[in-house]
């Protein structure tokens, strides 16, 4: 028992009193505390206000949009054609109608804007128009439950019939001045999924990469390949090639997914089609052969409602330029997987083990794990400043462009940021080549940031 004791003492000392876990031990939390306040500051400052002309038609929603710290309502009187010509000179952020329909209560509204409409603002909308629509609802059922005391009340027949779903449509208008309807929902999905499919895919090769070197380093074999190649050509070689691996695995993947996606999207057409036409069929011989005027089963109209429902899905995605999106993922990955490869590959070169990565990997993955825990407010806010500058920062744009662009990001903003990612891939491939070819060759010394800082000035 004495003997394991002097062997837990030792152990705890050795590593306890090494300068990498006092560093660490200082710099953790402070990171990790970053983590969760920067976030929570840029939130805060990052939020500009957007203004939103109104043109309510119905007269039913006039001054119930009430101003928010982020959003403000002005009302317009004019017709709604001036209003989308002069829309781009207003300097408004959207503009929302509401038409006027043959029945009483409207439930359709249209957001006019120069890109995709922020989530929050479009439920905003939604939310207000659904409680003024709903207490309109309640207020006339009471005024006819008060008149007519013979029957029961039943306050889930009540609820049933007070219930309403205002659907909001948007709508963007380009600079040529032509209308495509957008999709925010589908947007809002395309950006998280490539947000984080591409925060995983560099994540796990450049880890590949990094162990790779370990084990080589570990095992002595970089001793014989180094006679024959120069450390700058393995490490390139490395990087290569497990990046190759990567594209190869994402391009099998979007061509099995297009194929999936093909088949059932041809089949639930075909059905829908054939469907759609037997019930047109249905109710043309229903009113021919109903001299009577009986009424008919609702049930035709309510599987025509659910098939428009499914005709709407399929519209939404085929509004998404996905050769675009494939393109712009296997340059974002490509770029952003190569820069960090880099630096996993000059933290595998300079360790002797896995266990001593610790301390050089939390610095380097802050960037893409802010990236992430940021999405949420890139989401809300596509356009923002904050969302402009992360997408411009090399260490962040991977994950950040590609969350933004399903929204709709300007051309010149694409190319901005495609330019300093492979400046910041070339800085980083010479600073990284430099770190490698002093540290794959050193054995049995632990590498301090000092050390690593010399290693760049040889």
């Amino acid at each position: 028992m004495h003997k394991i004791i002097l062997i837990i003492k030792r152990e705890y000392l050795t590593r306890v009193r090494k300068k990498s876990f006092l560093v660490m031990t200082i710099l953790g939390p402070l990171l990790m505390a970053a983590i969760v306040i920067v976030p929570i500051y840029l939130a805060t400052k990052g939020n500009e206000l957007k203004t939103v002309a109104v043109i309510d038609q119905t007269g039913i929603f006039f001054e119930k949009f009430k101003d928010t710290d982020n959003i403000k309502f002005h009302y317009m009187v004019s017709d709604i054609g001036s209003a989308k010509a002069n829309f781009r000179k207003s300097g408004d952020y959207a503009l929302l109608f509401i038409p006027k329909t043959e029945v009483s209560i409207p439930t359709n509204a249209i957001l006019y804007a120069e890109s995709n409409v922020s989530i929050n603002i479009k439920s905003y909308i939604r939310n207000v128009m659904t409680k003024q629509i709903e207490d309109m609802k309640l207020e006339a059922k009471l005024k006819e439950l008060q008149t007519d005391k013979e029957h029961p009340v039943n306050v889930e027949d009540i609820l049933r019939s007070v219930k309403t779903i205002i659907d909001v449509n948007t709508i963007k208008i380009t600079d040529e001045g032509k209308e495509e309807k957008s999709y925010t929902e589908i947007s809002m999905v395309l950006g998280t999924f490539a947000g984080i499919l591409i925060y995983f895919f560099i994540f796990m090769f450049g880890s590949q990469v990094m162990r790779g070197v370990i084990e080589e380093k570990t095992n002595r074999i970089i001793e014989v390949i180094i006679s024959s190649v120069k450390p700058f050509e393995l490490m390139m070689g490395k990087i290569v090639g497990v990046g190759m691996v990567g594209l190869t695995q994402f391009l099998l993947w979007v061509v099995l997914t297009f194929g999936i996606v093909t088949v059932v999207t041809s089949t639930f057409t075909g059905k829908g089609t054939n469907k759609h036409t037997a019930e047109q069929s249905i109710l043309q011989n229903a009113v021919k052969y109903n001299p009577d005027n009986l009424p008919i089963s609702e049930s035709t109209s309510e599987k025509k409602v659910q098939n428009e429902g499914v005709n709407q899905i399929f519209e939404a995605l085929n509004s998404v330029n996905f050769p675009v999106m494939i393109g712009a993922f296997m340059f974002f990955f490509l770029f952003g997987y190569l820069m960090y490869g880099a630096l996993f590959a000059a933290i595998g070169g300079a360790v002797d083990s896995e266990a001593d990565t610790q301390q050089f990997m939390l610095p380097i993955t802050m960037p893409l794990i802010l990236s992430i825990v940021m999405m949420q407010f890139f989401i809300q806010d596509p356009s923002g400043q904050i969302a402009f500058w992360f997408s411009m920062f090399p260490l962040t744009s991977p994950v950040t462009m590609m969350i933004r662009i399903p929204f709709g990001v300007p051309y010149w903003q694409v190319a901005l940021s495609m330019g300093l990612l492979i400046l910041a891939f070339l800085g980083t491939t010479w600073m990284a080549a430099k770190i490698y070819r002093t540290g794959i060759l050193m054995y049995g010394k632990k590498v301090s940031y000092k050390e690593l800082w010399k290693w760049l000035r040889y």
